[in-house]
């Protein structure tokens, strides 16, 4: 899926890949993508060039720890009010 949509997805994702520490290459294998292919979908994603169909986007969120409701989260202060709550209750997706 193409997208120039002003989406926070890229930005929420980056954010959290790099809360965990992990390379695009490393988080892209983690969520199951193809190790040759990981680095570069995951660079697209980042910068809003493609966005990745919902069930990658749950394999994203768990990998990274964090509700599939933060990736898309345009409010900075509401994205770290949704990981509070995930940290304080455990939930995810």
């Amino acid at each position: 899926m193409k997208t120039n949509d002003e989406s926070p997805f890229p930005k929420r994702l980056k954010e959290a890949r790099k809360r965990k520490g992990l390379s695009q290459k490393q988080l892209g294998i983690l969520a199951g993508m193809d190790e040759f292919s990981a680095s570069a979908r995951m660079n697209q994603y980042e910068k809003g060039v493609h966005a990745p169909d919902f069930k990658t986007v749950k394999a994203l969120a768990k990998v990274l720890d964090v509700p599939t409701a933060f990736l898309f989260c345009e409010e900075d202060e509401l994205a770290e009010k949704i990981l509070a709550h995930k940290s304080k209750h455990g939930h995810c997706s």
